[in-house]
């Protein structure tokens, strides 16, 4: 790092991720953004997201109790390609039909070819970040990605599976996102974690917290997955703690359910949506900030490792309002500061 950098001034014009002055090539942590929401149902604006994440990251102070000095070890994001953005709204473009239409049903030649279409950019999209996340974390780094809508995983879980397989994913969502080709998009926002338990074997275990809203079907598959899948459903959560039970012991019967090497993947919509009202699909409920916060820490207490991570839906405000990014910035670094902690620990 160069020694005039000052990690309680102002960020500088120009500067990076959290004002920082690394680049990707001298950071130990490389953040991939993914401006890339084709396939949302409901609200969209997620694919700023990236852009807005990095605006936010600035005003975040840098020293945090709980994991001291994660910007010492460095932190970059990447610049996301022109092309990423281009395949954002073309396959935007082609997926408002679809959805306009309430999916591919009726069998309509013009709407199973934009579903076609939609499905070959998102196909494009996970083998780029696929082949960016295996790049960075072939050099020795440790790798994140931010959305866009909660499609753009898969890429990265695949990469980080690939590393080390029989890792564990630590799922924080309203949302079980089990659905089989969602409206008829096979790479659905809606799809992403079926996608994962059916495509990638390295995925030994996948943990979901805070599920609120969800088809019988999804349920269905949750109970028949022979213990791979496990949910902490938030009317559970919630009646636990309404019953007495502190929220570190409930943290601790969600983590005892994971490998020694977990990989976060984190729905801004699981948090309560006060936190982070522009989301696409925001459901009453969720944790609060310090809950979410205490779940990652949670996870290194334990003695496990966080490999890597996502944060996805962060949407900002159309009226102008920071709010959302700044509560994501925040959340995303906590999660960098606990990641980079678990493997000194």
């Amino acid at each position: 790092m160069a020694t005039h950098f000052d990690p309680a001034a102002a960020a500088q014009p120009g500067s990076g991720i959290f004002g920082l002055p690394h680049s990707p090539d001298e950071a130990h942590v490389v953040v991939i953004p993914v401006p890339f929401e084709a396939t949302t149902s409901y609200g969209g604006g997620t694919s700023n997201g990236p852009a807005a994440l990095l605006e936010a990251s600035k005003q975040v102070d840098l020293f945090d109790v709980e994991t001291g000095r994660p910007y010492e070890r460095g932190i970059a994001m990447l610049e996301a390609p022109a092309e990423l953005h281009l395949w954002n709204e073309r396959a935007k473009e082609r997926a408002l039909l679809v959805i306009e239409a309430g999916g591919i049903e009726s069998g309509d030649a013009e709407l199973l070819s934009a579903a076609k279409d939609v499905n070959g950019f998102s196909e494009k999209l996970n083998d780029h970040v696929y082949r960016t996340a295996k790049h960075w974390l072939e050099q020795g780094k440790r790798v994140a990605a931010v959305g866009g809508d909660h499609a753009i995983s898969y890429g990265i879980i695949q990469a980080h599976a690939e590393k080390y397989p029989g890792m564990g994913v630590l799922h924080l969502d309203a949302h079980a996102d089990l659905r089989v080709a969602y409206e008829g998009f096979t790479w659905s926002h809606a799809s992403i974690f079926y996608n994962v338990c059916e495509r990638i074997p390295g995925v030994k275990t996948l943990v979901q917290v805070g599920l609120r809203d969800m088809s019988e079907n999804e349920h269905r598959y949750i109970e028949r997955s022979g213990g791979r899948i496990h949910a902490f459903y938030d009317a559970v959560l919630q009646q636990n703690r309404f019953d007495g039970l502190p929220w570190n012991q409930q943290v601790k019967q969600i983590v005892d359910k994971l490998p020694q090497q977990v990989y976060l993947s984190f729905d801004i919509d699981g948090l309560d949506p006060v936190l982070c009202p522009n989301t696409g699909t925001p459901v009453p409920g969720g944790l609060s900030f310090p809950e979410a916060t205490a779940l990652v820490a949670g996870v290194v207490r334990s003695g496990r490792t966080i490999v890597g991570f996502d944060l996805t839906e962060v949407a900002p405000d159309p009226e102008g309002s920071e709010w959302d990014a700044n509560v994501g910035a925040r959340l995303l670094y906590k999660m960098i500061g606990w990641m980079l902690k678990s493997q000194k620990a």
